[in-house]
């Protein structure tokens, strides 16, 4: 028999992307097939460079190929990516950055911004373009977490107007409310002040093409969270919280903010940080400090998704004061940690991109 690249696509057809719920051709995830004899080429476009189930979907591109095609094929899968985004064109605020993801938390002090940064890094590592940006305004943590604390952006003039260069740093494009104030001293801004300084950190920044945009937000849920998400185009929400009942609590307020009828933000899921303490003398022990599967609970009673634990460990401390965080070390233990979620939010992402261009 003939072998065509119809036959190929009729077999991969039968591959289901678990995540979307329709088969591989359908959603134009299969390129380049090229046929040689009895070898089988094509590229595997994946909704992103970070997507958990790549390894799956290769295998069973090729279990599905040697099923109905030939099984003494020889089948070459190469992954590649291309990033979804559900941004209108007529969207001209930051618009070639395709995701744009808020971190929040209900109250300050669990770890937000360590999470911010260590997505970024860990997105960025799996081939993402990535941007990150420091609203935090009540301490803005990041130029010291990356080593640029007393840093200055260069900028340049376009028209009347001083465009701002995002720093470039360990795959990532950033900038910080940090990098324009003095940070050993209170910063006394009234909402109207902050809102118009923090919206220059997106309009006024050279940004370039991004596949997500983190946005480290300030704690809690008051004037200036609220008008960040309701005028910038996000396209979701993760919530970090610890375990404890009184964080927990706090996630709750976080969750209704987004979700309140004026704003209508996606929540991706919520990020338990600080969950469990692992000895060094002992790796296969671990200890829940302050409770175990609270966050779990909690997410399933607020119907959003639980994208993972980070643990309490001293590197998480000491390369945020050192200025390199962990996940730009694979080779730290807790670096997987990060991984992990950047696989789980990029997922999300996917998913919930996939549903608006199904329902709107």
């Amino acid at each position: 028999m003939k072998i065509t690249k119809d036959n190929i696509l009729s077999a991969l057809k039968h591959v289901i992307d678990p995540d979307l719920g329709k088969d591989l051709v359908t959603l134009n995830m299969i390129d380049d097939i090229n046929i040689d004899g009895k070898k089988v080429s094509f590229k595997l476009v994946l909704t992103t460079p970070a997507c958990p189930l790549k390894n799956e979907l290769k295998q069973a591109c090729v279990d599905e190929i040697h099923r109905h095609v030939g099984s003494d094929l020889e089948v070459e899968v190469e992954l590649t990516s291309r990033v979804t985004s559900q941004r209108k064109e007529t969207d001209e605020m930051l618009k070639d950055v395709k995701n744009i993801i808020a971190i929040g938390s209900g109250k300050g002090g669990v770890g937000k911004s360590t999470v911010a940064v260590n997505l970024a890094v860990a997105l960025a590592r799996t081939g993402a373009r990535v941007g990150l940006i420091d609203a935090d305004i009540y301490g803005p943590s990041i130029p010291m977490m990356l080593g640029l604390v007393n840093y200055r952006p260069l900028g340049h003039e376009k028209g009347e107007k001083m465009i701002i260069q995002p720093v470039e740093k360990f795959g990532l494009k950033l900038i910080s409310i940090g990098f324009f104030v003095d940070q050993s001293k209170a910063l006394i801004w009234r909402g109207p002040m902050a809102s118009t300084a923090l919206r220059q950190l997106f309009t006024d920044v050279e940004w370039g093409e991004l596949d997500y945009m983190i946005l480290d937000l300030p704690p809690g849920t008051g004037d200036i969270p609220l008008t960040l998400v309701q005028d910038f185009p996000l396209t979701g929400a993760i919530i970090v919280s610890t375990p404890q009942q009184l964080a927990l609590a706090d996630v709750r307020k976080a969750t209704d903010m987004f979700r309140n009828d004026k704003i209508s933000i996606p929540i991706l899921g919520m990020v338990e940080n600080m969950s469990y303490f692992i000895p060094p003398d002992d790796p296969e022990k671990k200890y829940y400090i302050f409770g175990q599967e609270g966050g779990r609970k909690f997410s399933e009673e607020l119907g959003i998704n639980y994208l993972g634990q980070i643990p309490i460990d001293p590197e998480i401390t000491e390369s945020g004061d050192s200025g390199a965080p962990v996940a730009t070390d694979p080779k730290l233990p807790v670096a997987a940690a990060f991984d992990e979620l950047a696989a789980h939010v990029a997922q999300q992402v996917a998913i919930s991109n996939a549903i608006r261009e199904t329902f709107y």
